[in-house]
């Protein structure tokens, strides 16, 4: 496992998020946050393994339109870094996932060489520091997910086909890491009563949302090919910490 990212807690990035419950932040200067790990030759191989993602037999749509791996990491109050736990399933309540929810789902874990790789961990501890200010002295059990959405001519792909919602847990990490041949996929958060805080679109590579989940909700739009002949998907990240 790489040195842990070290992080300023006087950072502006987690005074917005404690202020609004989220915010946007832009590829390029995350990737400057991360050093060597948010250099072009890293990042390329971590988008590379978005190539491997194993299609997600769970889809209570019937829809075969989303790829995913999965891996759970856990981190302690006080002790630097994320440390990587047994494979286990993913499961969401159904009041927050109305779709997919109730049942435990399986799915392939994360190559090691991802999981372990100087790139995904500089994330997590971005993010782990977003959470540890809003939450401070808190265990975390933290879920990582690589999601692909696929869509073709006249079968869009739905990257939140449960709608607008909240994951279930303390914060959230949602990382861009290609659109290819897209149109749509709008991010949009909202409150907890529905009214609309802001909309945006996760366009270039590591242009990342963080977000409070108990204060906001969010959602993504459908997405299209732009041009129908072509290959269509939409490839990101997404972590989520909760209080162990």
């Amino acid at each position: 496992m790489s040195a842990s990212l070290q992080v300023d807690p006087d950072d502006p990035l987690l005074a917005e998020v404690a202020a609004r419950g989220f915010v946007l932040m832009r590829g390029g200067e995350l990737a400057a946050r991360l050093g060597e790990a948010g250099g072009a030759a890293a990042l390329d191989a971590f988008a590379a393994s978005w190539e491997r993602l194993e299609t997600d037999g769970f889809m209570a749509d019937g829809g075969r339109y989303r790829r995913r791996r999965l891996a759970n990491y856990t981190a302690r109050a006080g002790v630097p870094g994320h440390l990587r736990g047994p494979h286990r399933p993913h499961f969401q309540a159904v009041v927050h996932n109305s779709l997919n929810g109730g049942v435990e789902r399986w799915f392939a874990p994360i190559e090691a060489a991802v999981g372990d790789g100087a790139t995904l961990h500089g994330l997590l501890d971005l993010g782990r520091s977003v959470a540890d200010r809003q939450r401070p002295g808190c265990d975390w059990f933290v879920e990582v997910h690589q999601f692909r959405i696929e869509a073709v001519a006249g079968a869009p792909g739905y990257p939140t086909p449960e709608g607008v919602h909240h994951d279930g847990v303390d914060h959230v990490l949602i990382g861009m890491i290609a659109r290819t041949n897209l149109v749509g996929g709008e991010t949009l958060i909202t409150n907890n009563a529905g009214g609309e805080l802001a909309r945006f679109t996760l366009q270039d590579r590591l242009d990342t949302a963080f977000i409070d989940d108990a204060r906001v909700m969010h959602g993504v739009t459908p997405v299209q090919p732009a041009e129908a002949a072509a290959a269509s998907c939409r490839d990101v990240l997404v972590v989520t910490w909760k209080r162990a």
